[in-house]
């Protein structure tokens, strides 16, 4: 009898995977510091999610301000006018939407609108956030860590040896915290941050990155996104914004093979096609 071969650990990794989720951001802003402005307009934004959608996005992420250091300040009124006709469109189709906010009110509107997750970079510090999310008990919350916890990234050193540590000090407290207010435990996502919001030393978020199965601990699914991030384009020698895919691509793919649930990504579809051929050599 001819034994069969044993399957080998990736093989293992691989059959978990099937349930990682791709959600294709889609920047509704004059200054994000990838794509700013190429969307600004509803009807770029609307043909730009249709396209991620036929890409291979499981979600769409909607934001309109950006949450760079140099991003300028937007009211929640217009981020509204500017999130409003492309959800309404893009719900028509059926699309998963999540909503990149920290505002309340914002976050109020979309989910009316029919938006299914809330991406919100402060964790939802607002108290009035908590609230509002409490009474959509079926929508997940993406809960993000940053070394300064404010509305945008800073540009500041981090140290890369105690940042896991924060990382789970801060999401084990602020779990504690939302279950206490009387959020469902199945909402929260947990996001650990890359690029400026842990520190603009590379070194921070390539520990993140080296560490994050750590975060396992807590429970909860993971979310990551490192696309086109600055520490990318410091490892690479400086590479400026557009000469950073191919790195994204390898932070994404060293995610997806250790098992992440949520793959926040500009370009869908590089990512979707590697992740089909490593399906089809599983296969």
């Amino acid at each position: 009898m001819v034994a069969r071969p044993r399957r080998s650990g990736l093989c293992l990794r691989l059959l978990l995977m099937a349930q990682t989720q791709i959600v294709g951001i889609v920047n509704i802003t004059s200054d994000s510091f990838s794509d700013g402005g190429q969307f600004l307009e509803a009807e770029r934004a609307i043909a730009h999610g249709h396209q991620l959608l036929a890409q291979g996005a499981h979600w769409l992420d909607l934001g309109a301000e950006s949450s760079n250091p140099e991003g300028e300040a937007v009211c929640a009124a217009t981020e509204m006018a500017r999130l409003e006709p492309v959800i309404a469109d893009l719900r028509r189709s059926g699309a998963r939407i999540s909503v990149d906010t920290h505002k309340s009110a914002v976050i109020a509107r979309a989910l009316e609108l029919g938006a299914g997750m809330v991406n919100d970079i402060t964790a939802l510090k607002d108290p009035a956030s908590v609230e509002i999310v409490k009474s959509y008990p079926e929508v997940p919350v993406v809960l993000m860590f940053s070394q300064d916890q404010g509305q945008r990234a800073k540009k500041q050193i981090s140290d890369p040896e105690t940042i896991l540590d924060r990382i789970e000090r801060f999401f084990a407290e602020r779990i504690e915290r939302l279950l206490q207010a009387g959020l469902n435990e199945e909402q929260l996502i947990i996001d650990p941050g890359m690029g400026y919001f842990l520190g603009s030393n590379p070194e921070a978020s390539l520990r993140v990155l080296a560490g994050w199965q750590r975060l396992r601990q807590l429970g909860r699914p993971l979310y990551l996104c490192a696309s086109r991030k600055s520490f990318i384009g410091n490892v690479l020698g400086g590479r400026p914004v557009e000469g950073r895919a191919a790195g994204t691509l390898a932070c994404e793919i060293w995610a997806y093979l250790g098992g992440i649930d949520y793959l926040r990504t500009h370009a869908v579809a590089p990512l979707s096609d590697a992740i089909r051929v490593l399906n089809a050599i599983r296969e």
